[in-house]
């Protein structure tokens, strides 16, 4: 009988680790192909009783208040950069790349964003009234950091604890001949000289980079607790959360002011930036809300994290047995025009023909982002066997991608 073929698409396909042990772990099983749309909260940091991630929140919010302290001052590039400037951690293949795992980083729009707001609208950050500081509050306003550049800074910021908690797990599980000693850029901040430090780790080793795991419980999908669309969603409840009746009717007297007669949507956010730029104190009811709900946050990130690995993980690697089982797709080159067109007639017949239809459905629900089903395509194409492909990320890149966008437009 002959073996059944294995996809390389997963962590666990590459490091030659079962599913299983990384679940148990507490790790979640990414894939090496190309990022997935899941983003550390914050907030699962603050709303954890384990001890580790309060210190690492702690650690988050001492780092804004020094950036708080230090944006009052004229500081020279080199600091700003040092400061303020973050590449994107594409190693936890986390995040919205299109292809690959390469992402924007926090550059100088982040850091100019971030500048201005700490000492304007976030002024108080660190030291606000009847609730704990929260990162996620410089989301809360249309100019301000959007959740994937909160995602990306948080990851930044605990990237020792993300290298050494996947060192832990690679010592104990993987092949040393898969693993690799690197130099991890900014592990840990140094507050006495404010520089930050780098740190070896032995880590699992992906061509020439490292990987790192996320733990499953700091991650969600596509949305934050704390988020700017949340705050717009809930305006009205957040301003009857005002406790001062006479600032409360100012406020309402105010935003009623300025707001267009039959407004869109777009007038209608307008309209509250307006009233939050002169009220504030209104970002800290929205949070005190979230806070009275921190059960609630817990539920939604573990329902998202559920529904990305079934349809990420779990349906996309059946959904790839049953191409291999039902086409020659695997066995079909892309290095032409026709081979590419006859890829995608297989990939089509199974969909139509084979009832892949149903992979594309979480909790009888069709998929509805686009993003996601995109990814989906992706994680596809370049499954590569584990008998064809010598080197990690061998058959896979940017090329192979253009190529499929050429096959696409060609067809038109």
């Amino acid at each position: 009988m002959e073996k059944k073929k294995k996809f390389k698409i997963y962590f666990s396909d590459f490091f030659e680790v079962s599913p299983d042990v990384i679940k148990e772990y507490g790790a979640f099983n990414i894939s090496l192909i190309n990022d997935l749309p899941l983003f550390v909260d914050p907030f699962l940091l603050f709303n954890s009783e384990n001890e580790q991630y309060q210190i690492l929140h702690n650690g988050l919010i001492d780092y804004v208040k020094f950036l708080k302290q230090e944006s009052k001052k004229k500081l020279p590039v080199g600091l700003i950069e040092s400061w303020y400037y973050f590449p994107e951690v594409k190693q936890n293949w986390l995040g919205y790349s299109k292809t690959g795992n390469e992402g924007r980083g926090l550059g100088l729009k982040f850091a100019k964003s971030l500048r201005t707001n700490l000492t304007t609208v976030f002024q108080d950050f660190g030291n606000e009234q009847g609730i704990s500081a929260h990162i996620e509050k410089l989301t809360l306003i249309k100019n301000g950091v959007g959740k994937d550049q909160i995602s990306d800074f948080t990851c930044n910021l605990i990237r020792g604890f993300l290298a050494e908690f996947t060192s832990k797990f690679a010592i104990t599980h993987i092949k040393k001949t898969k693993l690799d000693l690197f130099n991890v850029q900014k592990a840990k901040f140094n507050w006495e000289t404010k520089t930050w430090a780098a740190k070896q780790y032995l880590l699992p080793r992906y061509g020439n980079q490292f990987v790192l795991l996320t733990p499953i419980d700091l991650l969600t999908k596509d949305e934050a607790w704390i988020t700017h669309r949340g705050f717009i969603e809930d305006f009205s409840h957040i301003v009857n959360g005002v406790e001062n009746t006479q600032l409360r009717s100012e406020i309402d007297q105010y935003f009623v002011s300025i707001l267009p007669t039959e407004a869109n949507k777009d007038e209608v956010e307008e309209a509250i930036e307006k009233v939050v730029a002169k009220y504030p104190l209104l970002l800290n009811v929205f949070i005190a809300l979230k806070e009275k709900d921190k059960v609630g946050a817990t539920k939604q990130s573990l329902e998202k994290l559920n529904e990305a690995n079934k349809l990420f993980v779990n349906q996309l690697r059946k959904f790839v047995d049953l191409l291999d089982n039902n086409s020659t797709f695997y066995q079909t080159g892309t290095s032409s025009y026709e081979e590419g067109m006859k890829r995608i007639e297989f990939l089509k017949h199974v969909i139509e023909k084979q009832d892949g239809y149903r992979l594309f459905y979480v909790n009888d629900k069709p998929i509805r982002r686009e993003s996601d089903l995109q990814i989906m395509f992706k994680l596809t194409w370049f499954a590569s066997d584990f008998d064809v492909n010598s080197e990690v990320n061998n058959g896979q890149g940017p090329a192979d991608f253009l190529y499929l966008m050429e096959v696409k437009i060609r067809s038109q």
